[in-house]
């Protein structure tokens, strides 16, 4: 054998090892989603309530934590319940928050300002210190609240400071929506929309969407941050669980998240639109079947 044949001998026989150890990292870049697999579902029905002021007694709204600790450091969200008719006395948070309606028709707002009824997919923001009430009329009334750091607590109007901070309040008939054509997080295989909420450079830059699915739609939302927290706000989902392959049905209120890069599956079977709040430190698509 001379030494041309044993050049090339050696070259083929590095040339498969290689080929070979690259369908061996192939093969575990392809299993690392499935076994790193994040998702998680909390149906409006499993969530636990409990009174969100328990000084006011049999007054208080009640609230029901979704992730999160409101009594806590750390980031929050929870579903807030309120009875037909109530309204608060003016009090003020040390933390600010932003909320959705999710049902019923809510108004929060300073103490003298005429009722804004906010009707299921409004958003609002209260700024920590400033003096406020909230009220609520319908035969249910569920808000989501959401906060970057707690705890959350009411205190009383003797306390108010300005922060600097200034409240929104955006009606769902005033929601700005995008679709394909202005946003590369739609595709247009989806015919979905979406709206830009909030961002923030801090809190590791999450941010605040709203994502509107059309009737029938089948598909899937793709994330690629480290959180994503999402809940139904109005109309219903049927959510497949990646590993089970059960399927969940999701209505208003309910909530799923990951903490990893993740693919969330869901069908809409009905012919009307489904709206839904992410909250994430990354971008996600959102891709038709």
């Amino acid at each position: 054998m001379n030494k041309i044949t044993t050049i090339l001998i050696l070259l083929v026989t590095i040339v498969t090892i290689s080929c070979n150890n690259s369908k061996d990292k192939v093969a575990q870049k392809d299993s690392k989603p499935e076994e790193n697999i994040t998702n998680k579902v909390l149906l409006s029905t499993e969530i636990v309530w409990k009174k969100l002021n328990p000084a006011r007694g049999d007054q208080s709204p009640q609230a029901g934590t979704i992730w999160g600790d409101r009594k806590g450091e750390v980031p929050t969200g929870f579903l807030a319940k309120f009875v037909d008719g109530f309204s608060s006395p003016p009090h003020i948070h040390n933390v600010t928050y932003r909320a959705v309606v999710i049902k019923g028709s809510i108004h929060n707002d300073d103490p003298k300002a005429e009722n804004m009824w906010m009707q299921p997919g409004s958003f609002w923001t209260q700024p920590k210190g400033e003096a406020h009430i909230t009220s609520a009329k319908g035969t249910e009334n569920i808000a989501l609240v959401e906060i970057d750091n707690g705890p959350y607590l009411v205190k009383p109007v003797e306390e108010a400071f300005d922060s600097g901070e200034r409240p929104v309040n955006i009606d769902i008939t005033n929601i700005v929506w995008l679709d394909h054509h202005q946003s590369n997080w739609i595709s247009s295989s989806s015919n979905a929309k979406i709206s830009f909420l909030w961002d923030s450079k801090f809190e590791e830059h999450m941010r605040g969407i709203f994502i509107k699915l059309p009737g029938n739609f089948n598909g899937q939302i793709e994330s690629n941050g480290s959180v994503l927290h999402s809940v139904l706000i109005k109309g219903e989902l049927n959510y497949l669980m990646p590993r089970s392959k059960e399927t969940k049905v999701l209505d208003a209120g309910s909530y799923f998240n990951s903490t990893d890069k993740a693919i969330h599956t869901l069908n809409n079977k009905n012919n009307q639109e489904v709206l839904l709040y992410i909250k994430t430190n990354g971008s996600i698509k959102v891709i038709g079947a």
